[in-house]
């Protein structure tokens, strides 16, 4: 079973939580919590985190590494009850209100504690998520949607299946297998990685190009994949004129650099290792079957650069 969990992230603001001074969090590449923070010891590598501002979605990723450590932590607290549970009083004076106890104050009191911090590293597999699920429905795929806490136990079953329906079923999941004991039946857990808008992508792609690979010509479009002519996991955007059609096994030997396309020609290059291979072979020197723009060239050159030229 693959845990998925909702973490509270606000971008370049500090993360504020009541008795503290919050967390410093990047919501693209890391998120910081510490041994304070409910559930902070049941989060671990190979986890799906969905991050969220409180409004919407900002994103989701697969946490591929946990960095620990100590610091001395400040704690807040209400000079009367001595506790956390107060909040600043923007506008008003005596500045701080503690809805424990009702007391008004102007500064809380504050201590330090030893604490164990944590930084998730997730950026390799981040996925944009603005715009796509609201708080409410993000509340509603927690095990306890009425929870406070600032990381909560998601379910990652209805999370895919919303972003599925949202985003339509030709969606693609990339399995990123690990090295837990196989299933019964053959099967094995797997991490899912969804690339969201690629269903979009690919029918843009047939209206513009039809059933066309790009490469070896005409084929159905059952075996013909949208392939983005740069690193989306980089930039996690479906850029203009930024993709052919592929058919599969051509995808997979473009993104290895196997097949690329020179810039100086325009003709389609095989690698020395593919040549032996007739189906492959054929294919050296001979133009693309499809009409390219110039951003397609530009892409195709930035490919090549970063594949070939230093080969």
């Amino acid at each position: 079973m693959t845990n998925a969990w909702l973490m509270l992230a606000v971008g370049d603001n500090r993360r504020q939580h009541e008795g503290n001074d919050g967390y410093d969090d990047n919501p693209r590449y890391h998120y910081i919590w510490d041994s304070t923070v409910p559930n902070h010891a049941r989060v671990a590598v190979g986890d799906v985190i969905a991050l969220w501002d409180s409004k919407e979605l900002v994103g989701i990723s697969v946490i591929h590494d946990i960095e620990t450590g100590t610091e001395e932590k400040t704690i807040y607290f209400c000079p009367e009850c001595k506790r956390a549970g107060f909040k600043r009083r923007r506008r008003m004076s005596p500045a701080y209100r503690c809805y424990q106890c009702e007391a008004l104050f102007d500064a809380p009191g504050q201590k330090t504690k030893p604490v164990t911090t944590y930084r998730s590293h997730h950026g390799r597999s981040w996925i944009k998520g603005r715009g796509l699920l609201a708080g409410d429905a993000l509340r509603n795929l927690c095990d306890s949607p009425s929870s406070q806490l600032s990381m909560r136990p998601l379910r990652w079953e209805k999370l895919r299946d919303a972003l599925l329906e949202l985003v339509g079923e030709e969606l693609p999941l990339e399995m990123e297998d690990d090295e837990r004991a196989p299933i019964p039946g053959g099967h094995k857990v797997s991490k899912v990685r969804v690339r969201v808008g690629q269903s979009a992508f690919r029918n843009r792609l047939l209206n513009e190009q039809g059933e066309q690979c790009a490469v070896t010509g005409a084929a159905p479009a059952a075996v013909l994949e949208a392939a983005h002519l740069y690193s989306y996991a980089e930039s996690g955007e479906h850029h203009d004129y930024g993709g052919l059609l592929l058919r599969r096994d051509i995808h997979r030997l473009f993104d290895l650099g196997q097949i690329a396309v020179e810039p100086g020609t325009g003709l389609i290059d095989v690698a020395p290792s593919l040549r032996s291979y007739p189906l492959y072979a054929q294919l050296h020197s001979r133009p693309l079957t499809v009409q390219l723009r110039p951003e397609h060239r530009v892409w195709l050159e930035a490919h090549w650069l970063s594949k070939r030229a230093s080969a």
